[in-house]
């Protein structure tokens, strides 16, 4: 077989041909990269980058990255030995924050600027943007978003109300304000701090307040008053030598207060009066004046009708003043004024024969006719000693024909109607012997 030598500047190619080829002369396609550059070396510097032979270094430019091959050599058959291209540098996809998002100027390719945000509510915290670096990474991405905001909520307007009548206080309600988160609208709890609504208010001004919490623990707290008025009148004074009770607080819109009088004092004014809307009194001024027995009336009755509802009456006859059952029940009566008194008990003396007779109620005389009507009236002998005790309404309630203790007459006193309400409140007032 014969082998064909080539002249200087020629090299042989597919020796079953015997062809010599000109090195200098093209061979591959020219090497053309978007986004990167090419480095060559020929075998012997040639002009040509692309003859036969030649190697070329491939290098893409920043945020592109080599797909292929990155060094390349021209082969005999007029191909190069690999594919390559440079691709733009490609980020993995950025973790969607919860309750939020971002929005990126170029998706996930390099250079990339991706802005975070948040829905209404919320507040980003960490990095606000992330940019896609030729690293395939990005430069940040550690952003969540936190409810920060407090929720919303609205106390009802201040509540006024008045007592009604006899009480001191008001029932007050009130729609219970619904709170609102301004981020997922979610609230877990709800406190109110103060009386419910339905409750019954005293009088005065009461601060009141609701608290709302989100699913992140923040809180709203919206505050309002209630307050309650009582209608009150000027407080009423005590007559003299008498006393007062009063129902509810005693001076408010439908308190009532009753009059009464120490024993020898009756009523004059209204022996109750009332606390009306308009802040005054009903009925006329109440005092206490002394009992002022009229022994100038022409008949017994007229007499004792002085004495209904107001007085109890002990009635005592005796024959003379020497009499010994009167001395010794008038030495016994002697020094227990303060306990008739108490008991509203008035003694009248009968004493002696008509027409000599004389009556006396303490140091009030009485005509004979007079008292020789009451002898009649009640039934009383004029020759013997004998008592009777009248009640309130001038019923003859005992009788008596012997001299008795003062606490016997207390005693039986005291089992009367409407004694055991005075003594209640007498003693409420303070008064005793």
């Amino acid at each position: 077989m014969l082998v064909l030598c080539c002249p200087p500047g020629f090299v042989t190619l597919l020796h079953s041909y015997n062809v010599c080829l000109f090195l200098g002369v093209p061979w591959c396609a020219p090497v053309k990269i978007k986004h990167g550059h090419v480095s060559c070396q020929t075998p012997r510097g040639e002009h040509y980058k692309n003859v036969l032979g030649t190697r070329c270094k491939i290098r893409c430019k920043t945020g592109y990255e080599m797909h292929g091959s990155s060094e390349i050599l021209c082969m005999a058959s007029k191909q190069w030995s690999g594919n390559y291209a440079c691709r733009e540098v490609r980020c993995p996809k950025l973790a969607m924050p919860s309750n939020g998002g971002y929005k990126c100027s170029d998706g996930s390719y390099f250079n990339s600027r991706c802005q975070f945000f948040c829905s209404p509510g919320y507040m980003l915290r960490g990095d606000h943007s992330a940019t896609c670096q030729s690293s395939r990474t990005w430069s940040g991405g550690n952003s969540v978003c936190v409810d920060v905001d407090p929720p919303v909520i609205k106390c009802p307007n201040i509540k006024e109300k008045t007592a009604e009548p006899g009480k001191l206080t008001a029932k007050v309600t009130w729609d219970t304000p619904e709170g609102k988160d301004t981020a997922d609208g979610i609230l877990t709890d709800v406190i109110l701090k103060g009386k419910t609504s339905g409750s019954h208010f005293p009088e005065g001004n009461h601060k009141l307040s609701y608290t709302v919490f989100d699913r992140a623990e923040n809180k709203a707290t919206c505050r309002f008053n209630v307050r309650v008025r009582v209608r009150r009148c000027t407080p009423l004074s005590v007559p003299d030598n008498g006393w007062i009770k009063c129902d509810s607080a005693g001076d408010n819109y439908g308190a009532t207060c009753e009059f009464h009088c120490l024993g020898g004092y009756e009523l004059r004014g209204s022996a109750a009066r009332v606390c009306q809307f308009n802040m005054e009194w009903s009925g006329l001024e109440t005092s206490c004046a002394p009992m002022n027995i009229n022994v100038g009336v022409r008949s017994a009755a007229a007499l004792l009708d002085q004495f209904y509802e107001k007085r109890r009456v002990l009635i005592i006859s005796a024959p003379s003043a020497a009499n010994h059952y009167y001395r010794f029940q008038m030495t016994n009566l002697q020094h227990v004024q303060c306990g008739l008194d108490l008991r509203h008990v008035t003694v009248i003396e009968l004493v002696g024969v008509y027409p000599a007779q004389i009556g006396r109620i303490r140091h009030r005389l009485i005509p004979p006719g007079l008292a020789l009507q009451l002898r009649l009236l009640l039934q009383l002998s004029q020759n013997s000693f004998s008592m009777v005790l009248l009640d309130k309404q001038g019923v003859d309630k005992q009788r008596y024909t012997f001299p008795i203790t003062a606490a016997e007459i207390f005693t039986t006193t005291d089992t009367f109607p409407l004694r055991a309400e005075e003594a209640i409140l007498q003693k409420e007032a303070g008064q005793s012997c």
